[in-house]
């Protein structure tokens, strides 16, 4: 039987707005859930190792993705982000392998499930982590990179990675680096800020008594200044102003003027 034109063209309107209500769903927030003892690391302190990562998308569905028995999320919190404008939002975490460490992971909602959907390879070793500093367009293509420190309570480099496919691939690295304590909770020890028109990462220096500004030039981070600080960094270090952050020290609070700090000129070989 012909169907009327009126109701052809409510169905394929109705079809339309189907298509495209599946097309632009997007994870809304996320939380981590299930606390466990079966990796036992413990780099931010208990309970922050978890078997479940659940989230929450703007059409109002709960999605859970388990990890399997081997691993974990030792992490505080899922980060919600884009790597570029138009992107669906997915998620960075920290999972920890029994035999391998600790690796990022991007996670994003595909075919009505959570799955990760690119990562980077792992530190390699067991009851060995990494701090993300979290997402930046540091080279000014439009598309961000993410950097992490890896082993931060073990003399850290400072590491970008760019996702390829399914990959998060490590395009740059620099030694000498600590955005953690561990045992603490607090995650924020460094942090991303425009210095002449272009993203810089300022991040502590090993001993924790420098804050070293690092860009990313080409295939190398180059470090472009370093601010001595009167006691090591042990909480979080934030923007307040286009030229001065403030850093949470042992001793307290300290503004530091970005403008004031001396220059430098080291590299990665």
């Amino acid at each position: 039987m012909k169907l009327p034109r009126t109701l052809l063209v409510l169905f394929f309107t109705m079809a339309a707005l189907a298509g495209s209500s599946g097309l632009a769903e997007t994870i809304t927030s996320a939380r981590f859930e299930a606390p466990v003892d079966r990796y036992g690391h413990f780099a931010l302190g208990r309970p922050h190792e978890y078997a479940r990562l659940t989230a929450t998308t703007d059409g109002g569905r709960r999605l859970l993705l388990e990890l399997p028995e081997n691993e974990v999320f030792e992490d505080r919190q899922p980060r919600l982000l884009r790597l570029a404008a138009g992107e669906p939002a997915e998620i960075l975490a920290i999972v920890s392998r029994r035999d391998s460490g600790s690796r990022l992971v991007m996670i994003r909602l595909h075919a009505d499930r959570l799955e990760i959907g690119a990562q980077s390879a792992p530190i390699g070793t067991p009851m060995r982590w990494l701090n993300p500093l979290g997402a930046a367009d540091l080279d000014g293509d439009g598309r961000a990179e993410i950097a992490a420190v890896t082993t931060p309570h073990l003399g850290g480099t400072l590491r970008v990675y760019r996702r390829q496919g399914g990959e998060l691939v490590e395009i740059a690295a620099l030694t000498g680096f600590s955005n953690h304590l561990y045992g603490s909770s607090e995650l924020g020890l460094a942090t991303t800020m425009a210095i002449a028109g272009r993203l810089h990462l300022l991040v502590p220096d090993a001993t924790r008594r420098r804050l070293r500004i690092v860009a990313l030039k080409g295939d190398r981070l180059v470090e472009t200044g370093s601010c001595a600080l009167s006691a090591p960094v042990t909480g979080a270090v934030r923007p307040v102003s286009p030229s001065v952050v403030s850093v949470e020290l042992l001793a307290g609070q300290q503004l530091i003027d970005l403008d004031t700090c001396g220059s430098g000129a080291s590299a990665a070989q």
